[in-house]
């Protein structure tokens, strides 16, 4: 049969990889469409980079040139960014061709125009590789469970933030410590600013809540939180209560009587403490799980190796069968909906539970005078733990679930209470409803 053609953009790590899966794979590939893939060009920025197992003749600076060609059937974009990937992603399909990429900034930022674009032309657009690498979790959350009702999608999703908080779990690292090593390691970037604080992570919850709630969500629209704040004092007190700390994200349908059709999504990523009895809490290293809880189908676990040019490489392939199969045949695959229009609901508005350690003096009344502070911004407290030091005592607090905004009024209040001398860690409590 006349074979399909791919045009590349980009030649990094993961185009690399994505280059020797097509030719190592080539005739296992060719039977699973039906028909063969031919890579007819790549586009990248510097020619003369030596590529290991990359034909040079197939290289090309001109990638608007490359993406319209009459001869080019599939596109896959890994190059990363807003611009000039937008561009070329739209020049592609107004010219017919379908398109995978694994950009998730772009996704989180303006996927709306590149699902309008993917209708209005009848092509492709698939990235499964733009959340969570290789595991397989946007395809489950697009067809498999697009028949039921999700309610929550809870999971760490950077590989990253993953590997240093796990350090200081089990060898007692600090943030810095870890975060040198996770960079000699390839971890981490020089600049480890997109991961450790918290972007990275943002980006892949604005999809997933796209996904899982058919509504649209940016990356704006995500309340973000990194890592750099957290301290060995946070992980000692997460030991304490038998927990870990790990940077979640965090999707989840609210019901609220203002919101409109009486719903709303909450879509945030933080650093938080969980139970170590919780499946999340034995995620180690680099690697990434995310829970799915839907309405039928009940609570389902995605875990595996989330970052990494092989691995981010093999969702790409599984993508570009997926696409080459509905191109041989004449047709398309879904195309997202986000008809809900669901409102996403403010930080302070999303319930949560915190952590509370405070040094404070250790005379009478004090405990009283703490749980007025509580009591006065209408937080009710689960549990209490009182130990004195001399002079000076630590209490710890852990509050029932309330908004976001009233914890946070309350932290503040106790940070001018004269008996308390420091509120010395902070922290979220999720994953034991």
């Amino acid at each position: 049969m006349k074979p399909l053609r791919v045009a590349l953009l980009g030649c990094g790590v993961v185009g690399t990889e994505v280059v020797r899966l097509l030719n190592e794979q080539a005739a296992d590939l060719a039977a699973r469409v039906g028909t063969p893939l031919e890579l007819v060009g790549i586009a990248v920025r510097r020619p003369d980079r030596v590529r290991e197992g990359v034909d040079r003749a197939l290289l090309t600076t001109d990638a608007e040139a490359l993406v319209t060609r009459d001869d080019v059937d599939i596109v896959i974009e890994v190059i990363g960014g807003i611009e000039p990937a937008r561009s070329l992603i739209l020049a592609a399909m107004k010219t017919g061709k379908s398109v995978i990429t694994a950009n998730k900034a772009l996704l989180a930022e303006d996927g709306a125009t590149l699902f309008a674009a993917a209708r209005e032309y009848s092509v492709d657009l698939y990235y499964e590789a733009s959340v969570a690498g290789a595991i397989p979790l946007l395809r489950p959350l697009r067809e498999s469970l697009v028949g039921d009702h999700v309610h929550r999608v809870l999971g760490i999703v950077n590989g990253t933030t993953n590997y240093i908080l796990d350090q200081m779990d089990t060898q007692g690292a600090g943030f810095n410590e870890a975060l040198e090593e996770a960079q000699a390691l390839g971890y981490a970037e020089a600049d480890p600013t997109a991961d450790v604080e918290g972007f990275d992570a943002a980006a892949k919850a604005a999809i997933l809540a796209q996904l899982a709630f058919h509504t649209p969500v940016t990356a704006a629209d995500v309340h973000r939180e990194g890592i750099t704040e957290v301290t060995s004092a946070d992980v000692a007190g997460a030991k304490e209560m038998d927990s870990v700390v790990k940077l979640l994200a965090i999707c989840e349908r609210v019901p609220e009587e203002n919101c409109r059709n009486g719903r709303g999504v909450s879509v945030r990523v933080y650093p938080a403490m969980i139970p170590r009895s919780h499946p999340l809490a034995s995620v180690r290293e680099a690697y990434n799980a995310v829970f799915v809880e839907a309405e039928s189908a009940g609570s389902l676990m995605f875990y595996g190796a989330g970052a990494g040019g092989a691995p981010t490489a093999s969702a790409v392939l599984g993508d570009l069968v997926a696409v080459a199969r509905n191109v041989a045949a004449g047709t398309t695959g879904p195309v997202e909906v986000t008809y809900a229009e669901l409102p996403v609901l403010p930080m302070g508005e999303t319930t949560t539970r915190y952590y509370i350690q405070l040094d404070v003096a250790d005379q009478p009344g004090v405990l009283a005078g703490v749980a007025e502070e509580f009591a006065r911004h209408g937080v009710s407290i689960k549990a209490v733990r009182q130990e004195g030091m001399g002079e000076d005592a630590q209490l710890v607090v852990v509050t029932h679930r309330a908004p976001d905004a009233a914890l946070s009024a309350t932290v503040e209040g106790l940070r001018a209470f004269p008996m308390v001398r420091q509120v010395a860690s902070v922290m979220r409590v999720e994953g034991d409803e």
